[in-house]
């Protein structure tokens, strides 16, 4: 699956473990309007190869040891072909990551909404900091009293009590609020590329 990602606003979230400079994430804020707005004029100056790769790496990714050279053989190419083009498309900004979902709970990890008020300067270092720890993700900027929000996922509750008290001692950290799901959703997002 394509990490895609979006917040209320549509903007791009704070990519995991590889932080956004502002300048960075304001572009990027930028590309996603336009792709919101134009909507065919960015999918169109995609190839039809790199169409079909995004459209099949969405959601059929094959668990087997080589899965780009199966990708490769359902495409009519090679392994180092369809490398090649992710390569190129994650640095022209197509592609963020690729990875996996696992059910977390069912594998013994506790997951939770934190919010975060933080002071504007600060906000590109806290974000950083919150970046670095491996169980946080969808850590993105948002308009309001609470501007920056993640999701953590933790082994348990003593892990995460501990890095919710170190991400609250951060600099710049002014208010944390930790909000449990009552309920889970999944939604399943999956852009098609004509």
């Amino acid at each position: 699956r394509i990490d895609t990602e979006r917040n209320e606003r549509g903007s791009l979230s704070v990519p995991e473990y590889s932080p956004l400079s502002k300048a960075e994430a304001q572009s990027a804020e930028r590309w996603a309007a336009v792709l919101c707005i134009m909507g065919d004029g960015i999918v169109n100056s995609l190839t039809d190869f790199d169409k079909r790769l995004l459209n099949i790496l969405q959601g059929n990714l094959p668990l087997c040891s080589r899965p780009f050279a199966y990708l490769g053989e359902m495409l009519d190419t090679t392994e180092e072909h369809v490398l090649s083009r992710l390569g190129d498309l994650k640095r022209e900004g197509y592609l963020r990551r690729i990875g996996t979902f696992f059910n977390s709970e069912q594998l013994g990890y506790h997951g939770t909404l934190i919010a975060l008020r933080v002071a504007e300067q600060k906000l590109p270092d806290v974000a950083q900091a919150v970046n670095r720890y491996a169980g946080a993700t969808h850590n993105y900027e948002r308009e309001g009293d609470y501007n920056l929000w993640f999701t953590l996922l933790t082994p348990s509750r003593t892990a995460e009590e501990k890095i919710l008290a170190e991400v609250s001692a951060l600099p710049g950290v002014e208010r944390l609020m930790c909000l449990k799901a009552n309920r889970r959703y999944k939604i399943n997002v999956q852009f098609k590329l004509a």
